[in-house]
């Protein structure tokens, strides 16, 4: 092999470099992008299901990274990180969480220490160049800046070093690499666009290409096909070329092909599929396919036997500065292997299934995208499943394809990634590229990222980097390393279960990978368990080492049940967590919770001994309980273990060791009674233990008869009927065991009634549910009937409720109707007596609802039905009165029912009206019924007035007189008619009747009498009242208010007037004499004041209205009298020591003076004043304070009459100048033509045309706009008012006018009518603007809206005019205060808005 100088020097230069003295690259010259933010390290862990892999590729040319001289990066992960927060003291036990996902380090991540080397040394020694581009096949070639390209092997020695410094300085940098499937050629692209061709078995120059493609653009890929006689290339002008190389006599040549031009869209990234070995006679390899990747799509082409486009894809919206990124990898889908190809171009990668049909046509389906919240700018295949990507943050991702999870992320901020960026603007041409494809080449890394059989490179500036999926050992070994026990368990688990992501290395034969697994994580559970127990702190509290081992002995023991493993956890793994005890604490409490949940059945014995014994000693009683009952029987010392539950009230466990170890189901019966049997005969209340006790005793004995175990589970069916009959026989026998002669007959039924009667013939019943034909079973239960009777009836120790239970219980048995019990009629009658006894008041609402429930479930049939009502009247059980005469029909006797039972006395009234509305009823029963209710009316009203009333107006309306006339009460019958006459909504048969004018002038009277304060607001809101007769009513009680308003309603203003007017002068003259008296009743004064207030304020709201309709005459009749009576009370005050009622009544007369002047003439008001003998003889001082008042109300009248001409002025003369800029702002048409004809403006030289522009820009000829009638309005020629054709039928159709109206721009604000007369045909410059004239009026209507959208917010003059509106016509102001409600009013004046021009 013939080596350059070059090539030498290199050699010899590559062993003296140390990697830590390489001088920092500049960043500039090859365009490397600025990271913002330097990112963490981190692996996100994340789970979902894997299957076995089809195949793997592997190649006997693998670089094998195992004996490189390469330092392991191991990356760490999440779950591998631990901080050392004391907070993880307070951490509950630990369980395993078996959905939680560890995926634990999956890529090895190695530094190639000889390439990275020589490729420093190089630059740095023979001045090589920088890195610019890296492909791996057989070899690894790296081609540098200076135009060199570098060969190595996979021991990362120096092979072949080609090219010179020479031909670098001619071609350029080196772009693009590309070695064939069988490691022979090297294909070589420049940044200057030359192409060279190299022999790799001997390093000759077999080609350089000058005119494949066009010159002046770099070459960004150059890519071999399968076949080795075919490439293609794409140059820097977004073309793609295809390459076929020729040897004809010894002469070797190459012919260029167009594939794709640039022209129509640049192609940035170009992908030949290539078949991995094992695949090379897959039927699609014929079509040598090709996939291109433009700045818009993605296209999907054969090169074989044609050329034919496969198919096109768009891309989805991105981001431009995005790098479109293509990956083929072969896949296995439904038992067929086919290629996919991934694409992308910013955060979305697609994935595209490309078939060959039996047809011959290749057939492409779309299949699930995957998207990340990232822009990747790199995207490579390492196995059929798994894909790694990296972003634009340099953060390197594996991302497990059918799950789409994210397995790992590493930062590969230290490969300082080489960009070509350079070659993608072609600066070593001059720059020549579009901005899209320059702005795409910012973050282009297509050459520092090469794939090959399952490992993928990354070129740095200084550095070669491998990276390869681990196995799964080292996996788990990389986690354990870390002593990361529990993730690597997790891990291993998930291996074992075949779930795991990208797993390298296990068997595809699930027996076979499990038993591997399996071995590995009993070698995990030992090494945790010893490191735990060396890690264990030596001194320190308990409860951090009982943390430390709750951390860790759960995680065991649950791995070793998973792996069905108890021997393992019992024997190698308990006895070596024994020498610690807390450690043994820990594992004996941790078992409680797999023996609970059943995965747990069998202990050893010495750990079934040491359970009990950790138990017993540390009170965890409930614990030990659940335990037991879970157990299986044959594990436990049954004898030590009742001893320990009966010492501890541990029932359950107990009742399950007899039932299940002895078969015995009576002697804990027997236990429990004899616990609960002597207090409950004591007559003493049970403490809640022994509530629980019984409780149990009552559900024990409910299972046993129903065939269930106790507390969990069946009984042996063989065993359930011997079990039943036990417990019968039990339940029945006369005495106990240990009698003495005290105990009375039948102890155990005598105690569970008195425990809980209901609960236990609730039992009872349940069982007999069961009881069909089984005559042995009907012969029990007859015995227990009987012996229940013996011992309930005419026995004092038993309730009212107790004793109705049970008969209740038999009265629900003998409704049944295949019932087989027999009854005596005698014992029923007995209990009747008992119930209804008429003497005894105690427990009567208990007594009356037991006899109730019995007679519903059909006790009924066991009485006399007479005897029954009688009873039931004596004893006032009005529930079961109403129960008998429901079965009778007697409805009537059913209201007394409810009028005498004062519980339910509030129900009658839903219970009439259901009754009269509801269909059901006979006409003779409703008729009786409606007879009652009119019998008892008095007494319902007394009840509730508004319920009755109600009734009335629904089912009585024809008899409300007839009803009124019997009341005997007024105050109650006006309770009744103010109810009754409420207004009500929607129309009901009384709504009509209630109109009647008598009985609201009955109501009137009454109200009159004894609720006068509601009497103005019911004259207000009712209608049906007669004036005349209204007002005789009020005058008739003196009610002058009402009487005032009756009369101004009447239309009477001066009667009306005369009325209050009274009653002021009424009110005046206690106020007078109050004061007379001097101050001793201030609070009366105070109170009469506020009357008088009242008062006044009535008549000036009377005289207010009324003034509005009043010539100036009749209003100086309403309005003096009544100034002057305020005077007089003023002159009458004066004289007298009441110094603040003078003040009130001087305030109160200016009030009235305020209130006047606006409807009556100052002058004419101050001759009064004056003329009045209190003013008129007077001193000035004494009329000053009024006539100042008067000025002040003049000044401001004034000063808002001339701020309101102010604003109206400045108002129109605003809306003017703004009409008038812009009627006569300019118009600039966007175009030359007429957007109708689409002709020039001027279509003739010599004629003279008129040309009509819209202030949108849009320019039309009048004759035109004339055709197409697009003018409104019908006046003259002059006046017509046009709209713009284009802008008002833009949406598909001419717009009505009202519709052009809404639209400001569209409408010409200023129409601009132009006559342009030519002269001649050159002289153009000389056109002439005649401006039509425009009419001032039309302008400023047609350009309203424009206005409306300028001046925001509404004019000042719509303000004014409001408020005129809401006043009278005549001159109002300050004066207006004294009215109701408007105290608060302010003019608010502004100053004239800012305009936006």
């Amino acid at each position: 092999m013939s080596e350059s100088p070059d090539a030498r020097s290199l050699l010899s230069a590559s062993s003296q470099l140390n990697l830590m003295e390489v001088d920092a690259i500049d960043d500039k010259e090859f365009d490397i992008p600025q990271v913002d933010t330097p990112p963490t390290l981190e692996s996100i862990l994340n789970e979902l299901e894997d299957e076995e892999e089809p195949f793997v590729l592997e190649d006997t040319c693998l670089l094998n990274t195992d004996n490189m001289d390469a330092h392991s990066c191991d990356t760490s992960s999440l779950a591998s990180s631990d901080s050392g927060d004391p907070a993880h003291l307070k951490r509950k036990r630990r369980t395993v969480d078996l959905n939680a996902t560890v995926h634990g380090s999956v890529l090895r991540h190695s530094l190639l220490k000889g390439i990275s080397a020589q490729i420093v040394s190089a630059a740095d020694k023979v001045d090589a160049g920088l890195p610019t581009a890296i492909t791996v096949s057989g070899v690894i070639a790296v081609g540098t800046s200076h135009g060199l390209a570098l060969v190595f092997d996979t021991n990362q020695a120096l092979r072949l070093c080609l090219g010179t410094k020479a031909t670098g300085a001619e071609f350029g940098a080196v772009s693009a690499l590309s070695i064939n499937h069988d490691c022979s050629r090297l294909l070589c692209g420049f940044a200057k666009g030359q192409i060279t061709m190299w022999d790799l078995a001997n390093g000759k120059l077999l080609r350089t290409i000058n005119d494949a493609h066009p010159p002046g653009t770099a070459i960004l890929h150059v890519k071999f096909t399968d076949d080795p006689t075919l490439a293609v290339c794409n140059d820097s002008g977004g073309s793609v070329f295809e390459l076929a190389f020729r040897r004809v006599m010894g002469m070797r040549s190459c012919d260029s092909r167009c594939l794709f031009s640039g022209s129509k869209g640049e192609v940035c990234c170009i992908e030949p599929l290539h078949a991995p070995p094992d695949f090379r006679d897959h039927p699609i390899t014929h079509y040598s396919l090709l996939a291109m990747a433009s700045l818009t799509k993605i296209l999907v082409i054969g090169l074989k036997p044609s050329l034919k486009v496969w198919m096109t894809f768009p891309y989805s919206k991105s981001d431009p500065s995005s790098v479109p990124q293509l990956a083929w990898q072969f896949v296995p889908v439904q038992k067929t292997v086919n290629p996919i190809l991934a694409f992308c171009k910013g955060d979305t990668v697609h994935f595209l299934l490309v078939k060959k049909e039996e047809t011959g046509t290749i057939h492409v389906i779309k299949q699930r995208q995957l998207h990340l919240s990232c822009d990747i700018i790199s995207l490579s295949w390492i196995n059929s499943r798994t894909l790694v990507l990296v972003d634009s943050h340099e953060k390197l991702q594996v991302v497990d394809r059918p799950s789409q999870e994210v397995l790992e992320t590493l930062d590969l901020e230290q490969v300082q990634l080489v960009y070509n960026s350079r070659h993608f603007k072609s600066l070593a041409t001059g720059g020549n590229v579009s901005q899209a494809l320059a702005l795409v080449g910012e973050k282009a890394c297509y050459q520092s990222v090469s794939s090959y059989a399952g490992q993928i490179v990354y070129l740095g500036t200084k550095s070669a980097h491998i990276m390869a999926l681990r196995n799964w050992r080292e996996r788990i070994d990389c986690l354990l390393k870390q002593e990361h026990f529990v993730e690597a368990l997790s891990l291993a688990w998930s291996f074992h279960e075949g779930t795991a992501k990208a797993v390298v290395g296990l068997f595809g034969d699930p027996v076979k990978r499990k038993a591997v697994v399996s071995d590995k994580m009993v070698e995990i559970i030992f090494q945790f368990a010893d490191h735990a127990l060396k890690k264990c702190p030596e001194q320190g509290k308990i409860q951090v080492m009982e943390q430390h081992f709750h951390d860790v002995v759960p995680v065991l023991v649950d791995y070793c049940l998973l792996l069905q493993r108890p021997d393992m956890l019992f024997n190698q793994l308990y006895a070596r967590l024994v020498e610690n005890t807390v450690a043994k604490g820990v594992f004996l409490e941790s078992l409680e919770s797999y023996i609970v949940a059943d995965r747990l059945g069998h202990l050893t014995t010495p750990i079934m001994r040491d359970l009990l014994a950790h138990y017993h000693g540390n009170g965890m009683m409930d614990s030990l309980e659940r335990c037991i009952v879970h157990l299986d029987v044959t594990s436990l010392d049954i004898q030590q273990v009742v001893r320990v539950c009966w010492e501890n009230q541990l029932y359950d466990a107990m009742i399950y060791v007899f039932n299940s170890g002895m078969n015995d189901y009576i002697t804990p019966m027997e236990k429990l009674f004899a616990v609960i049997g002597p207090p409950l005969r004591e007559g003493r209340s049970l403490t809640d233990e022994e509530v629980v006790m019984g409780n149990k005793l009552l559900v024990y004995i409910s299972c046993c008869l129903a065939g269930r175990a106790y507390p969990l589970g069946d009984i042996p069916e063989d065993l359930v009927v011997q079990v039943k009959n036990q417990v019968f026989e039990f339940l029945i026998r006369l005495h106990s065991a240990n009698w003495s002669e005290e105990e009375e007959v039948f102890p155990f039924i005598r105690t569970l009634l008195h425990f809980d009667t209901r609960e236990f013939l609730n039992v009872l019943a349940m069982t007999f549910e069961d009881f069909k034909n089984d005559k042995q079973a009907l012969e029990y239960q007859q015995r227990i009937v009987d012996i229940l009777l013996q011992v309930m009836v005419d026995n004092p120790d038993f309730t009212p409720s107790q004793v109705g239970g049970l008969f209740t219980f038999l009265a629900r048995q003998l409704a049944k109707p295949d019932n087989t019990l027999f009854v005596n009629r005698k014992l029923f009658d007995q209990v009747l007596e008992f119930l209804c006894c008429p003497d005894d008041d105690s427990r009567h609402t208990e007594r009356q609802q037991v006899l109730l429930e019995l007679l519903q479930v059909g006790g009924v049939v066991q009485f006399n039905e007479e005897r029954l009502l009688a009873l039931a009247e004596k004893a006032k059980f009005y529930q079961i009165c109403e129960f008998l005469y429901e079965k009778k029909h007697l409805y009537d006797r059913i209201i007394d029912c409810y009028l005498r039972d004062p519980l339910r006395r509030g129900e009658i009234f839903s219970y009439i009206h259901n009754l009269l509305s509801m269909p059901g009823y006979s006409p003779e029963e409703k008729k009786a019924v409606k007879d009652k209710v009119r019998g008892h009316m008095q007494e319902l009203v007394t009840f509730d007035p508004t319920k009755s009333a109600d009734l009335v107006v629904f089912h009585f309306s024809e008899e409300v007189q007839q009803i009124i006339s019997e009341f005997q009460d007024d105050q109650l019958l006006f309770k009744f008619l103010s109810c009754l006459l409420e207004p009500r909504e929607g129309h009901h048969p009384g709504t009509l009747l209630l109109q009647e004018h008598d009985l609201h002038e009955l109501l009137l009277d009454l109200m009159s009498r004894f609720a006068p304060q509601q009497l103005l607001s019911f004259l207000q809101t009712s209608q049906h009242y007669r004036l005349e007769e209204a007002i005789q009513i009020t005058q008739k009680y003196h009610h002058n208010e009402a009487t005032a308003y009756l009369l101004e309603q009447k239309g009477d203003i001066q009667g009306a007037f005369d009325v209050l007017l009274e009653t002021l002068k009424e009110k005046l003259s206690v106020l007078t004499t109050e004061a007379d008296r001097g101050d001793e009743e201030e609070r009366d004064g105070e109170s009469t004041l506020t009357t008088v207030k009242d008062s006044l304020d009535g008549i000036i709201a009377l005289c207010h209205q009324s003034s509005q309709n009043l010539y100036q005459q009749q209003r100086e009749v309403l309005w003096f009298p009544l100034l002057e009576t305020m005077m007089a009370s003023q002159k009458l005050v004066k004289g007298l020591n009441a110094k603040h009622t003078f003040e009130v009544l001087k305030e109160l007369t200016m009030k009235v003076l305020n209130c006047m002047s606006s409807f009556i003439s100052l002058p004419a008001i101050i001759q009064r004043i004056l003329q009045d003998p209190v003013y008129g003889k007077g001193k000035l001082a004494e009329i000053q304070g009024l006539i100042l008042g008067m000025l002040d109300t003049f000044n401001y009248e004034q000063t808002l009459l001339e701020t309101t001409t102010s604003l109206l002025n400045h108002d129109l003369h605003w809306s003017l100048a703004h009409l008038r800029a812009a009627v006569t702002r300019g118009l600039h048409p966007r175009q030359d033509y007429c957007n109708i004809c689409l002709q020039q403006y001027k279509r003739r030289q010599d004629s003279a045309e008129e040309i009509i522009v819209f202030s949108c820009g849009h320019l039309y000829h009048f004759q035109c706009l004339q055709q197409k009638d697009c003018g409104w309005g019908f006046a003259s020629e002059l006046q017509q008012r046009w709209n713009c054709y284009k802008c008002s039928s833009s949406k598909g159709g001419r717009s009505a006018p009202s519709t052009e109206q809404k639209r400001g721009r569209t409408t010409s604000l200023a129409q601009t009518c132009v006559s342009s007369v030519h002269h001649d045909a050159g002289a153009e410059a000389d056109r002439k603007k005649v401006f039509a004239e425009a009419t001032l009026d039309l302008q400023q209507e047609q350009s309203w809206d424009q206005l409306r959208c300028l001046y925001r917010g509404p004019s000042r003059l719509s303000v004014l005019s409001e408020l005129s509106h809401s006043h009278s016509s005549e001159k109002t102001g300050l004066l207006i205060s004294a009215q109701a409600g408007s105290e608060n009013f302010q003019l608010k004046l502004s100053p004239p808005p800012l305009l936006e021009e």
